[in-house]
């Protein structure tokens, strides 16, 4: 397993040095704006792969400014379908999106395991402002996008180290948890 994911990082390795760095750059940003509109895709691997391919600092600035790319797409997808939709069906939950504060909306899109597909729809389909949000993922994503960087690449560079292994699986089960818990504060289903 160790080997697989160590060719493949350096076969994109490979491509990025011998091609087109800006189309490279592209690249990486573009499986993470995917990411953000097809929630089942693996943000964590795309991450830990462009922070092994670009570096930290690089890889975690492509991550992060796809994901809010990514996120506004949704946003401003949903915000287009927002006219087709039942409002009176979900207006109660539409209402508790649109009132959410500033700082409970940072929270919610920071935490690892939060269905942030579900807060994209959730704002669009609201009456939030679409800046409220923008500043909200500026904000959030910077932990969320340090925290599966951190967790992708220690793993894939530490993958038969028991003790490394011991202590990702703490982190991811504690975010969880921290997940499920401000979930249920803020009554997020």
């Amino acid at each position: 397993m160790e080997s697989l994911i160590q060719n493949m990082v350096e076969v994109i390795q490979n491509v990025v040095q011998n091609g087109n760095y800006l189309i490279s750059i592209f690249a990486g940003m573009f499986i993470i704006i995917l990411e953000s509109m097809i929630p089942m895709l693996p943000l964590a691997l795309f991450i830990a792969i462009n922070m092994l391919v670009f570096g930290n600092t690089m890889g975690f600035l492509i991550s992060w400014i796809a994901t809010v790319i990514g996120c506004s797409i949704s946003f401003f997808i949903f915000r287009y379908l927002k006219k087709k939709i039942n409002r009176k069906k979900n207006a109660n939950w539409m209402n508790k999106v649109s009132s959410m504060s500033f700082n409970r909306l940072v929270i919610l899109l920071s935490i690892p395991f939060t269905p942030a597909f579900s807060v994209n729809i959730g704002a669009g389909l609201s009456d939030m402002k679409f800046s409220k949000y923008l500043f909200a993922l500026l904000l959030s994503k910077i932990f969320l996008i340090y925290f599966w960087g951190f967790i992708g690449t220690t793993l894939i560079e530490s993958i038969t180290d028991i003790g490394i292994l011991f202590k990702l699986g703490s982190m991811i089960v504690i975010a969880s948890l921290l997940s499920k818990w401000v979930m249920h504060q803020f009554n997020i289903q």
